[in-house]
């Protein structure tokens, strides 16, 4: 399965924004893009309307974790759709499994959600999923399984990914039983508050 290898941290540094929990401390260290100086040298000129369209695609690309080719894909999809095409965009982004995970607090980051997913380690309404991009809809429920409950990483679940401060109003979480039911659709604001998905419109609608 295609996916972004490359480093998290540089990808946060480029963007000017942490997309991983462990790129907060390295934004602070080194706030500026790979290859840039703090005292400014090297540094470009005003940024153009295009390159402020394309560093934001390329965030909630990369905050999401996924290829170019799915992104287009998802926003192809989330333009043919009713409502404002930036907000369902961000809703289809929310639906994803490992989204969901991530969510629910069952990993400290959309990556490491993504590995678990991927590895098989929950069931989608009793049935063993591995596809990460998979969309969760009203009913449905993620559970993790029950050979997958020996494993390491989920006997000192509460200490590697602890519960979250708020869970979204669209999910039901059992953290006892690692398990998550989707009661609702996300709403505009279950994405993070500080993305200009209008941006990402305009740069597609170029």
């Amino acid at each position: 399965m295609a996916r972004d290898t490359r480093s998290i941290v540089k990808m946060s540094r480029r963007e000017g924004y942490a997309l991983h929990p462990k790129a907060h401390k390295a934004l602070v260290k080194r706030p500026t893009p790979p290859g840039q100086i703090k005292n400014g040298r090297g540094s470009r000129n005003k940024a153009s309307q295009y390159s402020i369209q394309l560093r934001e695609k390329q965030k909630v690309k990369r905050l999401y974790g996924l290829l170019e080719k799915q992104f287009s894909n998802l926003m192809k999809e989330a333009t043919r759709r009713e409502g404002q095409s930036g907000s369902v965009l961000l809703q289809l982004l929310e639906q994803r499994a490992d989204n969901v995970v991530y969510r629910a607090g069952f990993a400290p980051s959309r990556r490491a959600a993504r590995q678990l997913v991927t590895h098989g380690h929950f069931l989608l309404n009793d049935v063993r999923v591995d596809i990460p991009s998979i969309r969760m809809k009203a009913g449905d429920t993620l559970t993790l399984r029950p050979h997958s409950a020996q494993t390491e990483y989920f006997k000192k679940h509460d200490e590697t990914s602890p519960a979250p401060a708020d869970t979204p109003s669209w999910l039901k979480v059992t953290r006892k039983k690692v398990q998550v039911a989707v009661t609702g659709l996300p709403a505009r604001d279950d994405a993070e508050p500080d993305i200009n998905e209008q941006l990402i419109v305009e740069y597609y609608s170029r």
